[in-house]
């Protein structure tokens, strides 16, 4: 019985959070078969460590801290390896539909931020995601002094990336 609860528990947290991990599998991979694997490999990592995940902590801080490894670890194997990843589409999504030159703004700034360093990356996910300072700290293990001055250092990196285009 108590194995069905945990189940049902981790399944409905899962379905509840499965846009952190759509988001983290699309930003770190262009293919959807790299995609789809790095999605798995995520669900097999959360229900693998799910026994030492603290009830106290919100699930999807921890869920993304889970997620962000695994897609870091996988885009450094995937580097070791020799294997080049693409620009992910879609990595930025708006609800508006923009003129052309917004478009074109928008792949320029998905390809500044595909060129990122992996954590950096990582933060300005989360950064576009609207998490806060501190649920970033959480989920990077920096603090937030460190998330704050980082998050102002990759603007500055965009900010002159775009100014140089």
């Amino acid at each position: 019985m108590v194995i069905k609860t945990k189940e049902k528990e981790f399944t409905q947290l899962i379905t509840e959070n499965k846009g952190i991990i759509y988001t983290v599998a699309h930003s770190y991979c262009a293919d959807r078969n790299d995609m789809d694997d790095v999605a798995q490999e995520i669900i097999y990592n959360l229900w693998k460590s799910f026994d030492s995940f603290d009830s106290r902590l919100k699930f999807s801080t921890w869920m993304y801290r889970v997620a962000l490894n695994v897609a870091i670890s996988h885009y450094r194997q995937d580097k070791k390896l020799g294997i080049r990843h693409e620009i992910s589409e879609g990595l930025l999504v708006f609800d508006t539909n923009p003129g052309e030159e917004m478009e074109e703004n928008l792949s320029l700034l998905q390809a500044f931020i595909s060129e990122l360093k992996e954590v950096d990356r990582a933060i300005i996910l989360l950064y576009l995601d609207d998490k806060s300072q501190r649920e970033m700290a959480e989920i990077t293990g920096f603090s937030e002094t460190n998330i704050g001055t980082r998050i102002s250092r990759i603007k500055e990196k965009l900010r002159t990336r775009f100014t140089n285009k």
